[in-house]
């Protein structure tokens, strides 16, 4: 009895003469209360909806207590709330906050057809790693694996919810190229070693457009960082123009996205660009008496010191024309730091100095999306045997993204998070404490009178409200 007795309750130092201790008999109380506001943020904008409407589900719905919806929405609506894992599912799926958001009638469970499965509304990890691991032919035929995701239907839907997210065409928008290292620590299918990362890793490309996401592809390492980049951007710019026919698109990228190709792609569909080029003999060369002149500036004042140039410039081999190049003469404390940016933009349309320091250095602010992406929304638990799989992971991780960026623009804005990143917002608006309480007209959540953002809370609840008047139902 003692040891039962030690396993239930938690002795902690006492508080003056009152003992302090610890149990798990709290009843129905969840620690993601604010989830219901990625609820509200899902009944206003579909983003997941739209995304498991890219799925085909073959299996017999006779059969079935989880619809492909309730599958997908299990699983975004928990990345989004911080459980990266499958495992945490089995314990997730007695959980009936989770269980109100995904859509479940039945928050408790009570219903379920086997006695093992009561009390228990949603999926296990079994049934969540089944849908991971359908593949692409899969058919009512199959034996366990019967929901296919269509992967061109996928990558359609993130441009499909960037355009959705815009009432009326912008003038211009600024398209950001990066690829990055997904470490791989298995033996999983296109797995190699990456020199510059010094790991074995994926390399998967990414493209967006401020903050929303407009692409993300996974794709082994052993390929040059553009590789598949035209493909993209003609898909994507194909999509954007056929609804917005006279918006100017600009891509930005780093020197590992300066190519031939995508360049000439750009210059024969009316697209510009503004791409880092690495430095060489010549291009230094070119702007030599600029470095003379920054490193007197330095030694004189102490203070880095930096003067742009602006010239034609053409490579002996690889360009099929020459182009406009920027150069940065630069001298800092640690010497020359001489930088170079190639662009379609004209002279006449940016001076040299703004196109590097306001257009082209702006890109960098794609690295803090990308962070978001793998740091808290694990973008990179990519541990699955197969290509297809993990690019799913992928993709379940980008969509979460997806929503908690609506929540961010649409219910944010104005608030002291209107800026904060994915982990931010949920520590601070999804993780609060609730007790939940299910009777037969309501399901009553009675979140933690503590709780110290309650007024942004109140100000996102309403104008997700004012988006979505009629609850559950908009």
């Amino acid at each position: 009895m003692r040891t039962q007795c030690n396993q239930r309750s938690f002795g902690f130092h006492a508080l003056g003469a009152r003992e302090v201790v610890g149990r798990f008999d709290g009843g129905q109380i969840t620690s993601d209360g604010g989830g219901l506001l990625l609820r509200e943020t899902e009944q206003a904008t579909g983003i997941i909806a739209q995304f498991a409407g890219c799925f085909t589900d073959h299996r017999d719905p006779d059969l079935i207590e989880h619809t492909a919806l309730e599958l997908v929405a299990q699983r975004i609506y928990a990345l989004a709330l911080g459980y990266e894992d499958l495992n945490d599912h089995d314990d997730l799926r007695n959980d009936p906050l989770l269980a109100v958001l995904v859509g479940k009638k039945d928050p408790l469970g009570r219903d379920r057809v086997r006695e093992q499965d009561k009390g228990k509304a949603l999926a296990g990890k079994s049934t969540l790693n089944r849908l991971e691991l359908t593949p692409a032919r899969a058919n009512s035929a199959s034996r366990y694996k019967k929901i296919s995701a269509d992967r061109q239907a996928v990558l359609r839907l993130f441009t499909d919810l960037f355009l959705q997210s815009y009432r009326t065409a912008p003038r211009r928008i600024v398209l950001d190229l990066d690829a990055t290292d997904d470490l791989i620590h298995g033996h999983q299918a296109g797995r190699f070693f990456h020199g510059y990362y010094k790991n074995y890793c994926y390399l998967p490309l990414y493209i967006f457009c401020g903050e929303h996401l407009l692409s993300a592809r996974l794709r082994p390492s052993n390929i040059d960082a553009s590789a598949g980049s035209v493909k993209e951007l003609e898909r994507i710019v194909g999509q954007i123009r056929a609804q917005w026919p006279h918006v100017q698109i600009v891509i930005r990228a780093d020197s590992g996205f300066c190519r031939d190709r995508i360049m000439a792609w750009c210059e024969a569909n009316h697209v510009d660009f503004v791409l880092g080029l690495a430095k060489n003999k010549r291009l230094i060369t070119e702007i030599a008496s600029e470095l003379e002149q920054v490193k007197t500036q330095y030694e004189a004042t102490g203070e880095a010191a930096r003067v742009f140039k602006d010239f034609i410039y053409q490579t002996r081999d690889s360009w099929s024309r020459a182009r406009r190049v920027v150069g940065k003469a630069e001298h800092l404390a640690k010497g020359a730091n001489p930088r170079f940016v190639v662009t379609s933009l004209l002279p006449d349309e940016i001076d040299a100095q703004p196109l590097y320091e306001d257009e082209y250095c702006a890109r960098g602010d794609m690295e803090n999306r990308i962070k978001e992406q793998q740091l808290n929304l694990f973008a990179d638990r990519t541990s699955a045997a197969t290509m297809r799989a993990n690019e799913l992971r992928l993709w379940f991780s980008s969509v979460a993204y997806t929503l908690l960026n609506a929540l961010r623009r649409l219910g944010l804005k104005g608030t002291d998070l209107a800026k904060a990143q994915c982990g931010t917002i949920r520590l601070k608006l999804l993780k609060i404490g609730a007790q939940i309480r299910v009777t037969v007209r309501k399901v009553w959540v009675s979140l933690a009178e503590s709780y110290p953002y309650r007024e942004v809370f109140h100000q996102v609840y309403e104008r997700l409200r004012k988006l979505c008047p009629t609850p559950l139902r908009c």
